[in-house]
């Protein structure tokens, strides 16, 4: 079974600004209804919701919160129907500066475990409350972002790669799982975006290095790496589930 984009509600988390939104925005203009979720940013998800139109609405709910998650999910299916999509793109609070990252030397436990409460938890949580409705309809779409960063660790970013390594095997666990019930479960990785929230404090010599060896020479926008989000969701990717999709020019080949 497939659903035209256009036919789907999609719940997308973290998506006040930056990569979210960027997904937000791309699956509103294929026609779908989407959620907008955020934890912080209230203003700017309301400030999206309102250039995205009447089929778009946002809703506040910290990922890491099971109760909150089943609430929203809940709430999302009251206004605008039951998620067929959910995309988790919501992110610990961090900012992407090699020069200003968090060495082994001191790095904490609680750093990591801030970044596996979010990405693995997180998803775990909006697995958990969205497969009741997608078991009923008999499908499901489940895409989450990862990263280029563990095939390719030009800057040891040790707790947010590590945490994204952990959702790929979740990804793939849970694609094994699902499958049966018509849902299927991939990630797409991106590496250095130009220009989200998290990567505004990179400096631009890191932008530039990072284009020049792209078989693209340049370095991937927030509404590229949306494209691919919309592929899992679309009838074009029916038969896939369990992928892992790499969106970065061709800095990493996989």
């Amino acid at each position: 079974m497939s659903l035209p984009l256009d036919q789907q509600t999609v719940l997308v988390t973290g998506a006040g600004r930056g990569l979210g939104a960027a997904i937000a925005a791309a699956f509103a203009g294929e026609g779908a209804n989407v959620a907008v979720n955020y934890r912080n940013s209230r203003k700017q998800a309301e400030e999206l919701v309102l250039r995205l139109g009447e089929r778009a609405a946002a809703f506040g709910a910290d990922v890491r919160d099971g109760d909150a998650i089943e609430q929203m999910v809940a709430d999302v299916t009251g206004r605008l129907g039951a998620p067929t999509t959910i995309v988790h793109n919501a992110l610990a609070d961090f900012s992407f500066n090699g020069d200003a990252r968090t060495k082994l030397d001191v790095l904490s436990w609680e750093e990591v475990a801030a970044h596996m409460e979010t990405g693995v938890k997180g998803a775990l949580n909006l697995i958990r409350a969205a497969i009741p409705s997608m078991r009923e309809r008999g499908f499901g779409r489940i895409v989450l972002i990862g990263t280029n960063l563990f095939q390719n660790p030009v800057v040891p970013y040790h707790d947010y790669t590590a945490a994204k390594a952990a959702l790929l095997s979740l990804a793939r666990t849970a694609a094994a799982e699902l499958g049966p019930l018509g849902i299927t479960v991939n990630m797409v990785s991106g590496g250095l975006l130009r220009t989200t929230d998290a990567s505004s404090a990179t400096p631009e010599s890191v932008f530039d290095l990072i284009a020049a060896n792209t078989p693209l020479r340049r370095v991937t926008t927030p509404e590229e790496l949306a494209d691919a989000v919309l592929f899992f969701a679309s009838p074009w990717a029916r038969a896939v589930t369990g992928q892992n999709l790499i969106v970065d020019g061709g800095l990493v080949f996989n």
